[in-house]
């Protein structure tokens, strides 16, 4: 199948070489010429603009930084570029309006589109490994499953268009929560005189399971291997965690929900954004406790 792709970043590179690897002819497009240089030795064909990536394309697979972007990049340079009837693929993560207002307006084009957005991280991009939450018709997302697969463990079905981009904003202010709950446990233990390994060793098999303690753990030394052990570099950065809660709380403003714990986690990640910490992973919480 004939994929372009647009949106070589951390993930997106990792992600059009899987497919690259499955089989795919990928037609790759990105503003920095050093992943365009990447994904050609991943065995991509590099283009110098979107138009000319999309062309005889039979899907488009997108990974861009926000809603504004994505929806510039679609109605500037997708659709009518593509050929009619391919499908589009937007693996972003975004506000739930803008998701819904692309695809209406690529549907209306002679397009089908899903949203798609993953959860995992670059390691799970690079490895094949992501989950995606995907919204759309029964149709398209058939479609779109098979062209997720090679970058997947995991492809659910979240419902209607925009239910993928509901999902993750559920799953990452989830995520942030149980994070700063390990930090500040991890960190009570250590300061009330338990050792640190010694509660990791009990609470990740007892009721304080989460992922965040068990496969992600915060504090160096201590359980999983994690970018804490790197000085928090690479990860999940903390700027990227703090865009993600800023819509989950526009989200849930839209939607009459009382999300106390998310409002909070937001206020913590803002703080630590603020202070500089934007860079390092979302873990590096554990650092201001």
């Amino acid at each position: 199948m004939k994929i372009a792709f647009i949106g070589l970043g951390n993930m997106g590179g990792g992600m059009a070489a899987n497919l690259v690897k499955a089989g795919h002819e990928v037609h790759a497009f990105d503003l920095s010429e050093d992943a365009l240089a990447k994904a050609q030795e991943h065995g991509c064909a590099i283009h110098s603009a979107v138009p000319e990536a999309v062309a005889n394309v039979d899907a488009v697979v997108t990974m861009l930084p926000n809603g504004a972007i994505v929806k510039s990049v679609y109605t500037g340079e997708v659709i009518g570029k593509a050929p009619k009837g391919a499908l589009f693929l937007d693996c972003s993560t975004i506000d739930v309006a803008t998701a819904r207002e692309v695809a209406g307006l690529a549907e209306a084009a002679g397009y089908r589109m899903v949203d798609a957005p993953v959860s995992g991280g670059i390691a799970a991009a690079n490895a094949g490994t992501l989950t995606f939450m995907v919204g759309g018709a029964d149709e398209a997302f058939g479609k779109a499953k098979a062209i997720l697969e090679p970058m997947a463990k995991a492809v659910i079905h979240a419902g209607a268009i925009g239910s993928g981009q509901v999902a993750k904003m559920c799953n990452n202010m989830l995520l942030a929560i149980h994070m700063i709950g390990t930090c500040e446990a991890l960190a009570l233990a250590e300061k009330a005189g338990l050792d640190p390994q010694t509660f990791y060793e009990i609470s990740s098999k007892s009721t304080g399971y989460n992922w965040s303690l068990n496969d992600y753990t915060p504090a160096p030394g201590i359980g999983a291997p994690s970018p804490a052990d790197n000085g928090y570099q690479g990860g999940f950065a903390s700027a990227l965690m703090l865009k993600d809660l800023r819509l989950a709380m526009e989200g849930a403003a839209g939607a009459g929900a009382t999300v106390p714990m998310g409002e909070h986690a937001t206020r913590i990640y803002d703080a630590f954004v603020e202070a500089g910490g934007g860079g390092k992973d979302f873990g590096a919480i554990f650092t201001t406790l």
